[in-house]
């Protein structure tokens, strides 16, 4: 740190800037907030301990330095030398540049801050909800941690029982608000309107309506939906947010985050009321069934996108595996294709699995990048797969049937091909290695060209492959892509119940071992 007077909010590179052309220059400096009125006080921000103020009037020179933040700052310069009007020119540019660059290394400073609280929020919903089976308990941990990232004063979290078409408080924190229960079809509660139209609200209510949250307060109502593997998805329940402590209102990136929350918390009451039916049924001894039944209810439909044609199936070596895949309907009528592989099987893999999919939603609506998509998925598993030794491939690509382009990245994923009309394959070759491995700051990307209606993406893991692997087929690709080609014209979920049907023609450690396998195939 230099010597002199230093105010504490100035910018230290600032200060070392000034310190820098004392020494450079056999000069005095100082920097003074501007008076905003003649013959007003100045405020003194830095000034050397030989600095002489009378000398300063007499010969020394100054510059008036913008600022973008704050009160503009005159610059002081007084040199033995005589030349300190050249060293107050050369400088002045030099601090403005400085402070510039000091307001956004505090900005974007501020924004990863934010970030960072938002995926480390996501992380505790995700431990919190996968650690407890008491409803009441976990929810009354989440809205805690919602309610402190967002600044909010006061949380509710609404449960709909269909038997009685109701409403039934699961916790709240901060004051005391309503308790209910609530009608669905209540037209003077906010929290049964938002559960009707199943849409999210941002405004104010004043402290004489029922469940606002303070007079004039602002606040964010979100319906908590599940989307099952088929049919429609639909309302769970009702997460709501009142009052800000800084007195703001909550705004659209609130209401993104809190989307987030809520289709993880939709997820969790849905598996919530799936684990007591069945253990009120089967108990212990069907845990293992239930458990790879509500990890398949985690996977989309592949039919579930008009304009798409898809084909999937994923089938675990246990009752519940790693593999998984995801079909993302993005804005200009793109669609993101995501096929994934957890290393080893089971239980393990399955958890990380079940976080992956609940994160990587979030990020494929985020990011129009395939390399970007896979760099938060690396970013937000890292710490989990560490600790549990495991990785994952992954291959994620985004067509775009306007531009007649496939643009993806690809961590590691071995089997992932681009079939075309005339019969021949291209493999759609790694760009960056499996998530979880150390890899360079950015993941990276290739574009293939694509024909919709004739290109098919095929995409499988190493567990059909290796099943089918024998000594003159090798490792089982070969046969994969024959049959995939000679039946190209076919449906894609024929395409893949065809694959499926294939029998190895010997036992090999590999099939006696087993391991999960999936297959997707895509056609726009």
């Amino acid at each position: 740190m230099p010597d002199g007077l230093v105010l504490a909010t100035l910018p230290e590179s600032v200060a070392q800037t000034l310190a820098d052309f004392e020494k450079a220059f056999d000069a005095s400096l100082r920097l003074i907030v501007a008076p905003a009125e003649p013959g007003a006080a100045s405020e003194v921000v830095y000034a050397s301990d030989a600095f002489d103020a009378e000398t300063a009037d007499e010969s020394g020179a100054s510059r008036s330095i913008a600022a973008q933040d704050g009160p503009p700052l005159e610059l002081q310069v007084v040199s033995p030398s005589g030349d300190a009007d050249a060293i107050a020119s050369a400088l002045a540019p030099v601090l403005e540049r400085e402070l510039e660059s000091a307001r956004e290394v505090q900005f974007f400073t501020y924004e990863l801050l934010e970030r960072f609280e938002e995926i480390n929020l996501l992380y505790s919903i995700s431990e919190t909800l996968g650690a407890t089976l008491d409803l009441g308990d976990g929810a009354k941990t989440i809205l805690s941690d919602v309610s402190d990232v967002m600044g909010a004063k006061r949380g509710s979290l609404w449960v709909y029982e269909e038997k009685d078409d109701q409403l039934y408080l699961c916790a709240q924190v901060g004051d005391d608000g309503r308790e209910g229960p609530l009608r669905s079809d209540d037209p003077d509660a906010v929290t049964s309107m938002v559960f009707r139209k199943g849409e999210a609200i941002i405004g104010s209510r004043p402290a004489t309506e029922p469940d606002a949250g303070g007079a004039d307060d602002s606040f964010l109502s979100m319906p908590i939906r599940y989307a099952p593997a088929s049919g429609e998805s639909r309302t769970v329940g009702v997460v709501n947010l009142f009052g800000r402590e800084d007195g703001g209102r909550f705004s659209a990136a609130h209401q993104r985050l809190l989307a987030a929350i809520a289709s993880q918390i939709g997820a969790a009451l849905e598996n919530h009321r799936l684990v007591v039916l069945s253990l009120s049924k089967e108990r212990m001894a069907k845990e293992m069934e239930l458990a790879r039944d509500l990890q398949m209810k985690l996977l989309p439909a592949a039919d579930r996108l008009d304009w798409v044609d898809a084909g999937a199936r994923v089938e675990p070596a246990e009752q519940v595996g790693g593999d998984f895949y995801q079909l993302f309907e993005l804005p200009d009528e793109r669609i993101g294709v995501m096929l994934g592989d957890v290393s080893l099987h089971g239980f393990p893999s399955a958890l990380i699995m079940t976080l992956t999919l609940s994160v990587a939603g979030v990020y494929a609506r985020e990011s129009t990048s395939p390399a970007q998509v896979l760099r938060s998925l690396d970013d937000a598993l890292a710490e989990e797969l560490e600790t549990t030794e495991m990785f994952l491939t992954v291959f994620y690509g985004v067509l775009d049937p306007r531009t007649g382009t496939l643009v993806y990245s690809n961590a590691g994923h071995p089997h992932a091909f681009a079939i075309r009309d005339d019969g021949t394959s291209e493999r759609l070759l790694a760009t960056d290695p499996p998530v979880g491995f150390a890899s360079s700051d950015s993941y990276h990307e290739s574009m293939v060209s694509w024909q919709h209606e004739r290109d098919l993406l095929l995409l499988f893991t190493d567990g059909l492959s290796d099943m089918l692997g024998s000594n003159s087929r090798g490792d089982g690709e070969g046969l994969i892509l024959e049959t995939a080609i000679k039946h190209r014209y076919r449906t894609p979920m024929e395409i893949v119940d065809g694959l499926f049907a294939l029998s190895p023609e010997e036992p090999t450690g590999h099939q006696l071992l087993g391991d999960d396998r999936t297959v997707l195939v895509v056609r726009v």
